[in-house]
């Protein structure tokens, strides 16, 4: 089959050969040559700045996962409590969201794959709603997850 698309035996292994347009079912929005638009003398057009993106967004990223070292420590230190376990759920949770969204972002940009770029999106959102709803329930039930974490080190 590689020989029919034209392809030589160097290109078989090279991972750049291997394009989501190749597979079956996943339509993605034509490119121009060597992802280029327009002609190399025309200026530059950065996106517009918006407020949480760019600097201020990996500032937040820095200050959860910075927040969550003392988090952890502190139910080994002191014991458990329930203002410091449900901060430490809710900043896990957003580290998290923040992680995924930047894979996302990264591997299913939207220029490339239209609205399977939303898709994903809305999927993150309804999964970190669910975990949301899982670590409420745990929070609820199991006192916590330093509980949880307590039982596990002792069984």
């Amino acid at each position: 089959m590689l020989s029919r698309l034209g392809v030589g035996h160097s290109a078989r292994l090279s991972p750049r050969f291997i394009r989501p347009s190749l597979i079956r079912g996943i339509k993605t929005i034509p490119q121009p040559p060597g992802f280029v638009v327009g002609t190399v003398n025309d200026a530059y057009e950065g996106p517009k700045p918006h407020k949480l993106e760019g600097s201020y967004h990996w500032t937040l990223e820095r200050l959860v996962s910075l927040g969550l070292v003392p988090l952890v420590l502190a139910p080994m230190i002191t014991g458990a409590s329930t203002f410091v376990d449900s901060s430490l759920s809710a900043l896990l949770l957003y580290h998290c969201y923040a992680g995924f969204q930047s894979c996302i972002i990264d591997y299913i940009p939207k220029r490339v794959y239209g609205s399977y770029h939303n898709y994903a999106m809305y999927l993150l959102t309804f999964g970190t709603g669910v975990a949301g709803y899982g670590v409420y329930e745990i929070e609820k039930k199991e006192g916590g997850v330093s509980t949880i974490v307590s039982k596990l080190w002792k069984a």
